[in-house]
């Protein structure tokens, strides 16, 4: 029934997660993929420190302010390459390279229409969305400057999502870190040039993202075309086959859908942040900085968990499914706890990278302490997740995340936050930990149910 590629047919550039040392698969694929997404954030993080050192905090706010917009914006459009990544990886785990190509060109063509949709959306309704997230008025013009460019060329970071989570279907994360150390490197010079050199502010610093992203999705689109496989990608077959978008949109937009719930509560979180004003609003956007690294060394694991189960779901492997499930699970904690902490301890040192104002550092520190101490909770939940995903049920981590992520953090922001005392923002991010328990305990026996359900004559899950 199934038919899973030889080892012998291998690229350089693949990794076959059907066959072989699982650990040391999920790690062959997830380490580039952590450098990738480290990187990304240290070019992220450099914009952030050029525009609060030299710009001032009035633009790191403003900067800082948008960033659960822009996630809630495009998480619907990254839940779509998701999907992408997970029928290409299933098709590649069984063989089938002529569906493969198919996939591969519905996809790309796919990314354009997404990126055209986000550029009308973010260019038109960013000051509205803004205002309605309580953006202070002192910030509220910069935020929506920096929104509109950034948008203006959001084709391209559409491009290179959908570029990069294809390659991932078949275990090469190796390129994509390559294009974006590049197109990073472009970023942080672009950076001091128009912010220091030409005082250009937070528009010099979206102008520098957008120009950036524009190289790296050249490249992907470069790189795919020059492939000798099934992911050659030909631009006069761009199209889309209906059976396949179907695919992708049935696991895609649960996937994006589960983003969009992530950053609307964020959103709301942000909402009660900027009600303190432009200090906190810099402290706590410092502060996210730093802990995405962290969540990026956990997600991007999460990540390989995603496309091993598509593979081997596709190869009929459940065993090995099982197996990594408790490997990665056990991986996730361990770097969570060792990292997270790591953070809070010198937290104090790296958000003096981001604003020499004490008051700044405090405010950072106060949303440190709270969530980098146990944010293996957070890692430990996506895991699950991209797991359940990754095996075709796209529909219960959706589910699940509105009910025990969003839906706990309204009612507790809405509730406990009201009472005059805690109407901290200690109160705040206390919600953050109180959701990722709840998920992670309605994941894990959601997980137990579909392999009772799906695979009634194998082993449970614990076994392994």
């Amino acid at each position: 029934m199934f038919k899973v590629i030889e080892s012998n047919d291998m690229k350089t550039n693949q990794i076959n997660m059907t066959e072989g040392a699982i650990f040391s698969k999920l790690m062959s694929f997830s380490i580039p993929l952590i450098l990738t997404g480290l990187l990304q954030l240290l070019f992220t993080a450099a914009d952030t420190v050029v525009v609060g050192r030299f710009a001032g905090y009035d633009s790191l706010a403003a900067v800082g302010a948008t960033n659960a917009l822009v996630n809630l914006l495009i998480n619907l459009f990254v839940g779509l390459s998701i999907g992408a990544n997970v029928v290409a990886a299933n098709y590649y785990g069984s063989g089938q390279k002529e569906r493969l190509s198919q996939t591969l060109h519905t996809a790309m063509l796919l990314s354009v229409y997404s990126g055209i949709a986000l550029t009308v959306i973010g260019v038109v309704c960013a000051k509205q969305i803004l205002q309605l997230m309580n953006a202070p008025e002192q910030v509220l013009v910069l935020s929506t400057l920096y929104l509109q460019i950034y948008f203006g060329g959001i084709i391209a970071t559409m491009i290179y999502n959908f570029g990069a989570a294809l390659l991932r279907a078949k275990g090469d994360t190796k390129r994509a870190l390559y294009i974006l150390f590049s197109a990073g490197f472009i970023n942080v010079i672009l950076n001091l040039i128009f912010v220091i050199l030409f005082k250009m502010g937070v528009a010099g610093v979206a102008f520098a993202t957008v120009i950036s992203q524009c190289f790296a999705a050249v490249c992907i689109v470069v790189l795919l075309t020059r492939e000798n496989d099934e992911f050659k990608l030909d631009l006069k077959k761009l199209r889309i086959d209906r059976e396949i978008f179907i695919k992708i949109v049935k696991i895609g937009v649960p996937a994006g859908v589960q983003g969009i719930i992530f950053s609307f509560s964020n959103i709301i979180i942000q909402s009660s942040v900027n009600s303190f004003g432009a200090v906190t609003i810099a402290g706590n956007s410092a502060a996210q900085s730093l802990e995405g690294f962290v969540y990026i060394a956990m997600n991007c694991c999460a990540q390989g968990t995603l496309t091993f189960a598509s593979q081997n779901i596709g190869a009929g492997r459940i065993d090995r499914v099982k197996k990594m499930a408790v490997r990665a699970e056990a991986f996730e904690l361990l770097l969570g706890i060792v990292l997270g902490n790591l953070v809070v301890f010198a937290g104090p040192f790296l958000l003096s990278f981001y604003s020499k104002s004490d008051l700044v550092i405090a405010a950072g520190m106060e949303r440190l302490k709270i969530i980098c101490t146990i944010y293996c909770l957070c890692g430990i939940m996506d895991c699950l997740a991209n797991i359940i995903r990754g095996m075709g049920h796209s529909l219960v981590p959706m589910l699940i995340t509105l009910t025990g992520v969003c839906g706990s953090r309204i009612i507790w922001l809405f509730t406990i936050f009201r009472i005059e005392k805690f109407h901290t923002c200690t109160t705040i991010y206390l919600s953050y930990p109180i959701s990722w328990i709840i998920a992670i305990v309605c994941l894990f026996i959601s997980l137990l149910s579909i392999f009772r359900k799906d695979f009634p004559h194998s082993q449970t899950i614990c076994s392994d």
